[in-house]
């Protein structure tokens, strides 16, 4: 044994001796191009650093192949790596050192496989360089060389949601208006961890199928924008009673297309200026949502007139045109104005960034500008509509875990709540409510929201036989005052609290409660005035 190994030490040092270096690397490198020409395969390699900077496809590469591992393991690796990313909330697979593992594309079976070394020698560099060299190679056969475009592009796509659906959603606000700090962002966030998706959503399913589908339009619809020369960004309207789940809707939205959300507060913007800066400051793939509008700013119908601009001829507090910016333009230029918040959703700033979501909502669509709500800005108006049967099972199986079909229930209850449920005209939050008191005993859950259902029908019938119940309202769906029953008039009591402090007037507080609850109280006082 130690003569055969002294001789194979002996005939190494002997080739070394006959053959320098440079012979042996050309005699490698001219067999394997002979046996290259004669391989069916052609391999690219990607490497994790690409000079001195990453390279942005390997991580790609790595994302994607972390899904296909997940899935295809079981057959074509045999060893993976589980790893968890900073912000991210989901452990992913990987292939470990040197591992390979088959992908395939439009019917062509590709390799991957990925090799790790060391590094010979540490090369100059600006930053550390790490010790091992990492890199992908890439099988494919010869003739199908052509698809290899396409397929690194649907690994960039799959790869970029891959990213977002595993790293944490933040949600943003503007606690200084437009102000930046001293970072200078004029954004604060915290983790987005709201649990609601289309899935819980309590709304009509072929009305849920619809946003969806839309929604998926929208984010695979890069070309179309680019071909028809349209910015890349889409507006949606929420409008309804209060408690119909408008809200989340925005949350499931975000969590379906893997979007951050921007809430801005309108009421601590103080010129068109700073709301051009906040957009500026939002990135792409992004929600921009502003929550009851018509309470926001003064954006209400200019051809309906009203009580605001009879009550600014009275000289008995400011005109809401000074704290709102709904009156004159040019002379005001320190508040936000209908143009300007026009400009922030279709105008030239709202291009600044690509593949964006608008969203507002509102109790009363009638009440704001018709140029508001116009295709180009607001896209697709969703009504929010009280709780229908359809809705009602989504949210049984939520919260009581009931089937359709399933026996554990009455069938005659079943029966009752269905013929009942559009009379009482319940929202979801508060039929949610009454499911969650009882959500112990399914029987007496569903019993206890039959008996609730029919004393809101009940009630709306004693109301429409005393007068109180009035037609419905441009949205489609409206009750006057007696039917919108405590909800909406908490609501508008809530907000006529908010506007208090920005009046800055001498007059009775109960009077301004009463007429921001009911705009009549305007015409009557109005009229008394100028009887006077």
């Amino acid at each position: 044994m130690a003569s055969l190994m002294g001789v194979i030490v002996f005939c190494q040092t002997l080739i070394s001796t006959i053959f320098p270096p440079e012979l042996r690397f050309a005699a490698a490198k001219l067999i394997a191009r002979f046996a290259t020409y004669f391989s069916s395969y052609t391999y690219f390699d990607i490497t994790e650093i690409d000079g001195v900077n990453s390279n942005e496809l390997y991580n790609s590469v790595q994302l994607y192949l972390s899904s296909s591992a997940a899935t295809t393991s079981s057959s074509t690796a045999t060893r993976l790596s589980l790893t968890r990313a900073v912000n991210s909330s989901s452990i992913t697979y990987g292939l470990s050192n040197n591992d390979t593992i088959v992908d395939t594309f439009d019917g062509v079976r590709l390799q991957w496989e990925h090799i790790v070394t060391q590094r010979q020698t540490q090369t100059f560099s600006w930053r550390p360089i790490p010790e091992e060299k990492r890199g992908f190679t890439l099988r494919v056969t010869k003739g199908a060389e052509c698809l290899l475009e396409r397929y690194l592009d649907h690994i960039t796509q799959k790869a970029g949601e891959i990213r977002r659906r595993n790293q944490d959603r933040f949600l943003y606000t503007n606690p200084r208006g437009g102000s930046f700090d001293s970072r200078g962002h004029p954004w604060e966030a915290v983790p987005f961890k709201h649990p609601s998706t289309f899935d819980t959503l309590a709304i009509d399913p072929d009305k849920k199928r619809l946003i969806m589908d839309d929604l998926r339009e929208f984010v695979d619809g890069e070309k179309f924008y680019n071909k028809t020369g349209r910015a890349w960004k889409r507006g949606y309207l929420l409008f309804g009673p209060p408690g119909t789940g408008k809200s989340s809707m925005i949350a499931a939205m975000a969590n379906y297309l893997g979007y951050d959300i921007y809430d801005l507060e309108l009421t601590d913007v103080t010129s068109n200026s700073e709301l051009t800066k906040l957009l500026m400051k939002t990135t792409s793939k992004s929600i921009i949502v502003i929550e009851d509008i018509d309470c926001s700013l003064n954006l209400t119908n200019r051809k309906l007139g009203g009580a605001a601009a009879r009550r600014s001829n009275n000289h008995d507090y400011p005109s809401p045109d000074i704290w709102t910016g709904a009156g004159n333009e040019e002379s005001n230029n320190k508040s936000i104005t209908l143009s300007g918040l026009l400009n922030f959703t279709d105008g030239l700033w709202s291009c600044c960034g690509c593949e964006r979501i608008f969203v507002f909502t509102t109790n009363h669509i009638d009440k704001l500008d018709p140029a508001l709500l116009r295709s180009g800005r607001m896209d697709m108006h969703i009504y929010m509509s009280y709780c229908s049967m359809p809705a009602l099972r989504i949210l049984l199986k939520n919260y009581l875990g009931l089937e359709e079909g399933e026996g554990d229930v009455d069938e005659a209850v079943m029966k009752g709540i269905e013929g009942v449920i559009e009379e009482a005209e319940m929202t979801p939050a508060d039929i949610s409510e009454v499911l969650i008191r009882n959500r112990r005993v399914k029987g007496k859950a569903v019993r206890e929201l039959l008996e609730e259902l029919k004393r809101k029908a009940e009630r709306k019938r004693e109301n429409g036989r005393g007068g109180g119940g009035g037609g419905s309202g441009a949205g489609g769906g409206f009750g006057a005052k007696g039917s919108m029953g405590v909800v909406e008039e908490e609501e508008q009591e809530k907000r006529a609290l908010e506007i208090l402090p920005k009046i800055g007037c001498d007059q009775d507080d109960d009077e301004i409660m009463e007429s921001c609850i009911d705009p009549k109280v305007d015409h009557d006082r109005d009229h008394d005035h100028k009887s006077t």
